[in-house]
C-alpha cells in the first residue's frame, strides 16, 4: 500500500477564512502578492518535509477562480517537487481536460515533468466543474466527449511515436511528434478521482484505470467501489486493492485537545465546495450546466446532504443566508456570528467527527481509525488530506513529523497485513505482480485471478 499527502492549498486571508461563499461570487482584487507568495511557498516546503517524513506520494489538483485552492496550474508545482523531491511519486489528480484546447501541449509538460522526475509521475484526470467551464469558456455539452478524446489523443502522443496526424471529433492534428516522450514506457500511470459520477466509475473500470474517491463517506464509497468491481467482473476481470484509492481528512496532534481543535480548522479555511462541513456554496446553475455530471446517473454518494449542497444539487442555506455580494464584499462578518449559529458549526465539525469524515487525535487514537476506514474500503492508495483550512504552517509540521514517527509505520504494517497491494505492485491494467528491482517477474498466469490473463477492452 502506498500512502500519500494532500492539501488544497488555501488562500488564507481574513476576507474569506471563515465565512459563507458562493462559487465564482468574489473578486481577484483580494489576492496580495506577498501574502500568495508566503503560502505558495509554504505549501512547497511542507511537500518537501512530507517526502522527509516518509510519505510515497505527494497529491496535487487544481481548481479555477477560487480562493480555496491557489494551485490553479499543478503542473507548475508538480514541475518544482519533480526538481526538489527526489523519491517521492508525484500524483496529480488532476488536469482538467475537457478546457484544455491544445492537448499536446499538455502531454508534452506532463512528459516534461516525468522526465525531470526520473519517472516518479501519476498523471490524473477530471472532468472538472460548471466553474471551470464558465471560467475557461469550454462548451459544457461536449465537457464528457472532449475529455475522452483528449485522454485517448493524450495516450497516443506518449506511447506510439511519430509523426502521426490526428483527426478527432473535437481535436485535429496534422503533425503529432512531441520531442520529449515520458520517462515511464508506454506512459505514466493514469488515475481518476471522483466523487459523484457513475459513469466515470464505469469508464474507469472498462479501462482498468484505478478510481480514488475524495473524501466520501465510507458505506457509499464501499457501493461505488463495488459498483467498479461488478463492471470489472462483467468485462472479464477481477477488481483489487491496486484499483482503489481514498483520501481522508486527517490531522495528528500531541494532545487530544490540541488536535480536536487544530481539526476544527478544517471548516474555517475559505469556503470550499468540496470540503464535507464547509460553508462553501456551489451555485446550482454552474454545477448542473448541460453536458456535465448527469443528474439520473449518480453515485451512492448522493444520498450525502452535504455532497448534494457543495455540488448545488440542493439550495439550503444552513447557518448563514447572503454573506456576499456579487463583487464578494462580505456583507455579514464572521465575528458577528450569534451563540446559536457558533453552536451550529461546533455541531457540524461534531458531525464530521462522529462520521470519521475528519479524524483527529494522537498516533495512539488515530491509528485504529485508519484500520477502520482500510478493513472498510480496501484500497492500495490512500492520502491523508491536512494542513488545510486555516492550518498554520506550525499545525502542519508537527502532525507531519507525528505521522512520520508513529502513523505511517503503523499504517504500512496495517497495509501487509490486509493484504492491500498497490497499483505499483500489481499492474492495475492486467493483474500482473510487478516486479521489484533486482528480482525475477512473477508467471504473469500465476498473478492473475482465475489464471488467465484478462483480454484488452
Amino acid at each position: 500500500m502506498k500512502i500519500g499527502y494532500f492539501t488544497e492549498r488555501p488562500y488564507q486571508s481574513p476576507e474569506v477564512n471563515g465565512v459563507f461563499l458562493g462559487d465564482l461570487d468574489i473578486s481577484n482584487e483580494i489576492y496580495d502578492p506577498h501574502l500568495s507568495a508566503d503560502l505558495l511557498n509554504r505549501y512547497i516546503d511542507e511537500k518537501v518535509y512530507a517526502e522527509e517524513v516518509g510519505f510515497d506520494m505527494l497529491m496535487l489538483n487544481e481548481h479555477h477562480s477560487t480562493p480555496f485552492q491557489m494551485g490553479g496550474v499543478q503542473n507548475v508545482e508538480a514541475s518544482i517537487l519533480a526538481r526538489v523531491t527526489t523519491k517521492a511519486k508525484i500524483v496529480l489528480l488532476g488536469n482538467v481536460l475537457p478546457i484544455w484546447d491544445d492537448p499536446l501541449w499538455l502531454a508534452e509538460t506532463l512528459a516534461m515533468i516525468d522526465v525531470i522526475s526520473r519517472g516518479r509521475l501519476v498523471s490524473g484526470w477530471v472532468r472538472g466543474t460548471g466553474r471551470e467551464s464558465v471560467a475557461h469558456n469550454a462548451q459544457s455539452p461536449y465537457n464528457w466527449a472532449r475529455f475522452q478524446e483528449a485522454h485517448d489523443f493524450v495516450v497516443k502522443a506518449w506511447s506510439q511515436p511519430g509523426p502521426f496526424r490526428w483527426e478527432g471529433e473535437h481535436y485535429q492534428y496534422r503533425y503529432v511528434n512531441p520531442g520529449l516522450r515520458p520517462f515511464q514506457q508506454p506512459h505514466p500511470p493514469i488515475w481518476i478521482p471522483g466523487v459523484l459520477s457513475r459513469n466515470t466509475v464505469e469508464w474507469c473500470a472498462r479501462n482498468r484505470l484505478p478510481y480514488v474517491m475524495l473524501a466520501t463517506r465510507l458505506e457509499p464509497t464501499k457501493q461505488s467501489f463495488d459498483y467498479y468491481g461488478q463492471v470489472a467482473a462483467e468485462h472479464g476481470y477481477e477488481a483489487g486493492s491496486q484499483h482503489r484509492g481514498y483520501l481522508m481528512k486527517v490531522h495528528v496532534d500531541e494532545t487530544e485537545e490540541l488536535a480536536y481543535e487544530v481539526g476544527r480548522k478544517f471548516l474555517e479555511g475559505p469556503p470550499n465546495i468540496f470540503l464535507e462541513g464547509s460553508r462553501g456554496k456551489a451555485n446550482p446553475i454552474l454545477q448542473n450546466l448541460p453536458g456535465m455530471t448527469s443528474r439520473t446517473d449518480l453515485l451512492p454518494t448522493q444520498e450525502v446532504i452535504d455532497v448534494l449542497f457543495s455540488r448545488g444539487r440542493i439550495s439550503e442555506d444552513r447557518d448563514f443566508e447572503g454573506a456576499t455580494d456579487r463583487q464578494g464584499v462580505v456583507l455579514r462578518e464572521k465575528a458577528q456570528a450569534t451563540a446559536e449559529q457558533r453552536a451550529a458549526r461546533e455541531e457540524v465539525y461534531r458531525g464530521q467527527l462522529d462520521a470519521g469524515m475528519i479524524i483527529t487525535g494522537t498516533p495512539t487514537t488515530v491509528i485504529p481509525k485508519i484500520r477502520h476506514v482500510l478493513e472498510t474500503l480496501r484500497p492500495g492508495q490512500i492520502f491523508f488530506w491536512d494542513g488545510d483550512g486555516a492550518m498554520s504552517h506550525e499545525d502542519s509540521m508537527r502532525s507531519l513529523k507525528l505521522m512520520g514517527e508513529e502513523v505511517l509505520p503503523a499504517v504500512r504494517d496495517m497495509g501487509r497485513e490486509l493484504g492491500l497491494d498497490d497499483a505499483f505492485e500489481v499492474d492495475p491494467a492486467t493483474n500482473v505482480r510487478i516486479a521489484s528491482p533486482g528480482t525475477e517477474p512473477p508467471d504473469a498466469a500465476s498473478s492473475v485471478a482465475g489464471g488467465e490473463l484478462p483480454v484488452a477492452d
